[in-house]
């Protein structure tokens, strides 16, 4: 069994539909954590000093004159109780040191969307070796372009420096920092950072004492339209890096925004060169997409821009095998599982990435071999309860509720009249579903999934990792007949999300348990049966 591998040859995507250039939703709205007020250092600037300025400009590699935006944070309803406290304590640290710091990227946009950020990013004047006098616990990471890793009890807040940003900002951007006529010094230095974000609703700067939102790139005209846009010019911003074309599948799948139609257009005719990536970025790629809440959205996405069939051949065949068109709005057993997961998940209680490898094994296991919905009842009980198949057939016998029809995957009932005939098709699903893992994790079964769409691109990408398959196979060892030795039942319905993110086994198999019950048998289908 081969566990990695990488090999593609780009030929054209599948002829199905031409893929969507823009996914229009709602965004959803929820409210930012609520912590401590943040501490203002004496004798900082207030916001009588400053010109706060309305409506938004925006820039994409031009020469005009910008409007210097310079927003109320107030205005826009973010409040310093929104930052986390060991954030807090770094920017109350460089700040009490008399140097500048400001929050960037994507936890400035969703302040603005009442969203909790996944994490914070910090940038300010002082060198990282200035940083690292400050925090005794701090650690310099990255050699091309280093940043600081702060450690605040049991979490690492980044810190990154104007002066490495300049550095960069010189070899990369090229003609698009040309600096603008009509800023001042402090707006230009400020200015060449957003210019290097990749989207401009992640190119904000949020300086939390002086209660200013800087917008230089019209990230806020972009929220207001629901767009993922780029910050220089498409193309060139994901020739330059392409992980910034997984970015934005993850950022529009997770806010329901749309893609402008020159994102889209790059997304598209570039998404070959994500195989560029090694594997180890890949998977944590896939995992801020899988893990995080928007999983059914990511799947959507990748499949309606052709990248589902590089990333996940097996799934993208799937997907055809349904007779799934790239902007079809159905729905199929995959996206339900995912979209019971999405449930239960958010951007600060994420998963182990074990638990959505171990639905897209389980899945396979059902698409080889379809089963009757009282087998998959009892399997999903038995993962539950650590093997223990003889309680687990007497709780799915007492199932009256109706499962779901929709799914090709499931058997109409059959008489499996004995408890042991059952318990046997139990542990034969358990094998399936280690075999397809296996398989998933094979390059050679793999680069075969997409062999019947010879317009398809070829991919034989498996970025799943040995530590991780065997961490997924460990989640189904349970189901053999017996139950595991020292396992200790789980009491209720709470789900314990520090665990479940560190990859708790007790933990990830009660989680996926309740993943593929409510898809088998969804609550809504439950009025009026016991």
């Amino acid at each position: 069994m081969a566990i990695a591998g990488l090999g593609f040859a780009c030929r054209n995507h599948l002829p199905l539909h031409r893929p969507l250039f823009c996914c229009v939703a709602k965004v959803r709205r929820s409210s930012a954590a609520a912590i401590e007020t943040l501490v203002v250092p004496e004798g900082l600037i207030k916001d009588g000093d400053h010109d706060v300025v309305s409506p938004i400009g925006r820039i994409n590699g031009d020469t005009k004159a910008p409007e210097w935006k310079k927003l109320s944070s107030k205005d826009l309803g973010i409040t310093t109780s929104m930052i986390a406290k060991p954030t807090r304590l770094v920017l109350n640290g460089l700040k009490k040191k008399g140097y500048e710091v400001y929050l960037v990227g994507g936890c400035v946009r969703d302040f603005i969307l009442r969203r909790t950020p996944k994490d914070f990013d910090i940038i300010t004047s002082a060198e990282l070796k200035e940083v690292m006098r400050i925090f005794s616990q701090c650690q310099i990471v990255g050699k091309r372009f280093p940043i600081c890793h702060v450690h605040i009890n049991d979490t690492i807040v980044e810190v990154s420096s104007f002066s490495t940003s300049k550095r960069k900002s010189s070899r990369s951007l090229g003609d698009f920092s040309r600096r603008p006529p009509g800023c001042d010094e402090r707006d230009y230095v400020r200015w060449r950072n957003c210019l290097q974000r990749d989207f401009t609703i992640n190119g904000m700067m949020f300086d939390p004492y002086a209660n200013l939102v800087y917008d230089y790139m019209g990230g806020m005209e972009d929220l207001k339209k629901t767009k993922v846009r780029t910050v220089i010019p498409a193309s060139t911003s994901f020739q330059e890096d392409c992980a910034r074309i997984l970015r934005a599948v993850r950022i529009a799948a997770r806010l329901g925004f749309c893609f402008s139609r020159e994102t889209a257009h790059s997304i598209k005719n570039l998404s070959c060169s994500v195989l560029k990536l090694d594997k180890g970025r890949l998977l944590m790629e896939m995992n801020y997409m899988m893990a995080f809440g928007s999983a059914k959205a990511s799947l959507r996405l990748l499949w309606k821009f052709g990248l589902l069939e590089i990333l996940l051949p097996i799934q993208a065949s799937y997907f055809v095998s349904q007779g799934f068109r790239r902007r079809d709005k159905r729905t199929n057993m995959l996206l339900s599982l995912f979209s019971n997961l999405d449930r239960l998940l958010a951007p600060d209680r994420p998963c182990h990435s074990s638990l959505w490898v171990g639905i897209l094994a389980f899945h396979k296991a059902l698409v080889d071999q379809t089963r009757d919905p009282l087998v998959v009842a009892t399997f999903a009980l038995a993962v539950h309860n650590g093997g223990d198949l003889l309680e687990a057939v007497n709780i799915a016998r007492r199932i009256s509720q109706p499962y779901d029809l929709r799914f090709s995957e499931l058997l109409e009932h059959q008489n499996l009249g004995s408890d042991e005939a059952l318990m046997g098709e139990v542990m034969d699903l358990a094998k399936s579903v280690k075999a397809a893992l296996s398989m998933m994790t094979d390059e050679l079964f793999v680069s075969q999934a997409m062999a019947s769409y010879p317009q398809a691109p070829y991919s034989d990408l498996v970025f799943i990792p040995l530590a991780l398959y065997l961490r997924v196979c460990r989640i189904f060892d349970c189901v053999r007949g017996s139950k595991e030795k020292g396992f200790v039942p789980k009491r209720g319905s709470k789900i314990d999300y520090e665990g479940l993110s560190l990859g708790s086994l007790h933990e990830t198999r009660h989680v996926l348990a309740r993943v593929v019950f409510d898809t088998v048998y969804p609550p809504s289908l439950n009025q009026g049966h016991s």
